[in-house]
């Protein structure tokens, strides 16, 4: 199993790398949503996801609550590359909006 890694590129955007699985999705939710944390409301940050290498309905559902915790929050947070699959799966899944910028 490759975890998911996040290499930053400053504060605001973070590139993945790696697995967004069953396997990985809990460690990868928790430092997600640690860096999530750490801005500030109006923030806007970037996660690049085009080196994400395999993705499953557990990776799909991590985007998916990232991505409402930061409209929580007030940050917008965009997703960039994201793999052809997990677009697939989220428009068959009919949750696709919840992944576009806010």
């Amino acid at each position: 199993m490759i975890p998911l890694t996040f290499e930053d590129q400053g504060p605001l955007r973070h590139s993945l790398r790696g697995k967004l699985t069953f396997a990985t999705a809990y460690v990868a939710y928790a430092e997600g949503f640690r860096r999530l944390m750490a801005l500030e409301r109006g923030a806007r940050c970037e996660f690049d996801c085009s080196g994400i290498s395999d993705a499953d309905s557990a990776g799909l559902s991590v985007l998916i609550e990232w991505k409402g915790e930061a409209v929580r929050r007030g940050i917008t947070l965009v997703y960039l590359g994201l793999p052809a699959a997990v677009e697939r799966l989220a428009r068959i899944s009919e949750v696709d909006t919840l992944l576009k910028a806010a």
